[in-house]
């Protein structure tokens, strides 16, 4: 994210207020930061991909825009959200391949296995999705966290930015997910 904060902020302002040209131009502004965040969210992912870098881009875009109808407080909370958008897509994707084939049933092992099975993988995103809703009901800022860093890819400076937090911050906090994360995914 190398944007000027403050440029992207005034947009988001002037979008708010109904400036549909200050939408476009914020778009315009942001859009190479999008498209990495996409490009590191499908690395991720399982499989060939049936979805480009663009095509998530313009998905999340479009799912953020429906659901908050332009309504961002600042640059952090655009880009948060535009991570949450890209996680539920991810989600979304997981559960129809799962449906697919019906369901595999493989059990995940660990977060950082870079050679797991597509179904072992899409069954692994659905049950983090699940212990991600158990960790929101004990910690919000922990969601965010691994958010910005597992589905949206951001390094931990990139992160910080999005958060609006010092990078020490996140680097504890990070460690401090993962930990609980695998305490609930043993549960």
């Amino acid at each position: 994210m190398t944007r000027p904060a403050e440029e992207i902020t005034q947009l988001l302002f002037a979008s708010r207020g109904g400036d549909a040209v200050a939408m476009e131009e914020l778009l315009d502004l942001v859009y190479a930061d999008l498209r990495s965040l996409a490009s590191r969210q499908l690395r991720g992912e399982p499989g060939e991909h049936t979805l480009s870098a663009t095509a998530l881009v313009h998905e999340a875009y479009l799912r953020l825009m429906s659901a908050t109808e332009g309504e961002f407080n600042d640059r952090q909370h655009f880009f948060r959200l535009i991570a949450r958008a890209m996680r539920r897509i991810s989600i979304d994707r997981a559960r129809q391949r799962l449906a697919q084939k019906r369901g595999a049933g493989q059990h995940p092992g660990s977060l950082d296995e870079e050679h797991i099975p597509d179904d072992a993988r899409a069954s692994m995103l659905l049950e983090l999705e699940d212990v991600l809703e158990k960790l929101r009901a004990e910690d919000e800022r922990l969601v965010q966290i691994v958010e910005c860093r597992f589905y949206a890819g951001l390094t931990e400076k990139e992160t910080a930015e999005a958060l609006d937090c010092s990078r020490r911050t996140v680097q504890r906090e990070w460690e401090r997910a993962k930990q609980r994360l695998k305490e609930l995914l043993a549960e």
